[in-house]
């Protein structure tokens, strides 16, 4: 019965999510066209809103700007006036790309880049492998390789920086209260919709600074690339007529200093050890086999020694105190009748493939050269963030929390998987055929199951209006990987759960951030 309810949810998902151009066919595209449009709020309180990594919106010290009728500030205005009069039409199409919420373009830019770097590192001549190193980024192979697991934490340490600095940056410019170049002089004409945020410290450039570190320690070969767009992006904040020097000056300061907070986590968080040397790996595979009796194995051809991330399930997790504490039932034994029901549910989706089921699998692949699945929530919040037209604060409270939950749902599955060590379809069913590829690590539970799932409950919890639609979408993730024959269903359903669950903590504690 549970199959049939996920096959029934999954159509009406899919057809529900045509109002956002969702072909089931084909993955989204990264880049979000939309025009800048008047802030639904400007949440004056949003300074006292409780950050994640600071102790409060007042941490980082600010002083106050200058007054508005100082000779430095009216220089900083004729500056202003002076380079819009002379703007050239490449500029004016980066101010309107960048538009009145940026958060989304940096976030835009970390999927390109995931995308780009997911990109599996192949076999030597000889059949071994060498792995991407931090300490020599150029390779080979070039690191990272941004596997769902490190896209989810890049996206994760980006997201809470920005939320963090723009808390920050909240409190000082409803504090100091200075008002934007366009509000100050007539002569210059604002190129987005107006609004009532003061310009001091901006807010823009606090996203730019921090994006740009955050994604410069993640993707070092990218640094030449994402300073040109951090130069573009602050050229197009005073072009734009909606800050002066010394506001983006301040807001690069706050930048600095929560990007700095959040790398030192990050540095610490255990990420580096994830990735173990074979010795251990062969350990973690020996200690499930004692408690349970099997062990998956790799079908690669060749097989690499290591799987992706045994010690992922290991990092410092934001808002679970205790992973183990939540990690899911002992999946069926191999010899119980459960196991059999679910091996045949396997081998009639194989043999009775038809469009839509293939369909929904090639949608949810999100494999290598994508940008993950949690890429793929990420795209639709940015979707759902430009519709309802939240301001960057907001934005990044709802990318903050998001993010949060799925490197916590990550982090679970990835404790499940190499816990349990339980094999794939493809090792315990004779010559059975995947249309999705040989993932190299365990089955249980799934990791687009659990991702989707997590990332769903955030996205009810803020836009509860479509909470249907996306918790039907998780649903059609998690049966996608059951119909591309690399997952069983039990696999799907307990990591929907799991999802569910683990998502539930940074629920809470958004919901005594204040904001609400």
């Amino acid at each position: 019965m549970k199959n049939k309810f996920l096959k029934i949810s999954i159509t009406l998902s899919c057809l529900t999510g045509l109002f956002l151009s969702i072909s089931c066919e084909k993955d989204l595209p990264t880049y979000l066209e939309f025009e800048s449009a008047p802030f639904a709020s400007i949440d004056e309180n949003g300074g006292t809103w409780k950050p994640v990594l600071l102790a409060s919106g007042s941490q980082i010290t600010i002083e106050a700007p200058s007054s508005t009728s100082s000779e430095a500030y009216q220089n900083e205005l004729a500056d202003v006036r002076d380079k819009m009069n002379s703007i050239t039409g490449k500029q004016k199409k980066d101010i309107t790309y960048w538009t009145n919420n940026p958060l989304i373009r940096w976030n835009e830019i970390a999927l390109e880049l995931i995308a780009k770097y997911n990109l599996i590192p192949g076999p030597n001549p000889d059949g071994t492998y060498t792995l991407p190193d931090p300490t020599n980024p150029d390779g080979p192979p070039p690191f990272p390789f941004a596997h769902p697991p490190y896209a989810c934490r890049a996206l994760a340490y980006m997201s809470v920086a920005q939320f963090d600095g723009l808390i920050t940056a909240w409190n000082y410019k409803f504090q100091y209260n200075r008002t934007a170049p366009y509000k100050q002089d007539s002569s210059i004409q604002y190129a987005y919709p107006d609004n009532n945020i003061p310009s001091y410290p901006s807010d823009g450039a606090v996203v730019g600074r921090a994006s740009r570190l955050i994604l410069e320690a993640m993707f070092p070969l990218e640094k030449d690339y994402l300073q040109q767009k951090e130069a573009e992006f602050f050229n197009s904040l005073i072009l734009s007529g909606g800050n002066v020097q010394s506001d983006i000056d301040a807001g690069i300061e706050i930048g600095n200093n929560v990007a700095a907070i959040a790398l030192e986590r990050a540095a610490n968080d255990g990420m580096k050890k994830a990735q173990t040397p074979k010795a251990v790996s062969d350990s973690i595979k020996a200690a499930a086999y004692a408690r349970f009796g099997w062990a998956w194995e790799n079908l690669e051809v060749p097989p690499r020694p290591v799987g992706l991330t045994p010690l992922f399930g290991k990092v410092k997790t934001w808002n679970v105190p205790n992973i183990e504490a939540v990690r899911p039932p002992v999946p069926p034994q191999l010899d119980s009748e459960a196991f059999q029901q679910d091996v045949q549910i396997l081998k009639n989706y194989a043999d009775n493939m038809n469009t839509e089921w293939r369909s929904i699998a090639n949608f949810w692949q999100d494999g290598l050269g994508t940008y993950t699945p949690p890429g793929h929530w990420n795209r639709f919040a940015n979707q759902f963030i430009t519709e309802d037209h939240f301001n960057p604060l907001r934005a990044a409270r709802t990318m903050a929390y998001m993010n949060m939950a799925i490197m916590d749902s990550g982090i679970g599955c990835w404790d499940a998987k190499y816990y349990y060590h339980y094999p794939r379809p493809i090792q315990m069913i004779d010559n059975f055929q995947t249309i999705a590829g040989t993932p190299n690590f365990p089955s249980y539970t799934s990791g687009h199951s659990v991702f989707s799932a997590a990332a769903s409950e955030v996205l009810a919890y803020v836009f509860p209006e479509r909470a249907s639609l996306v918790r039907g979408w998780a649903e059609e993730a998690a049966i996608s990987r059951v119909y591309g024959g690399i997952h069983w269903t039990f696999d799907a359903f307990v990591g929907t759960d799991q999802g569910r669950e683990i998502a539930q903590f940074t629920i809470n504690r958004a919901k005594q951030d204040g904001a609400n």
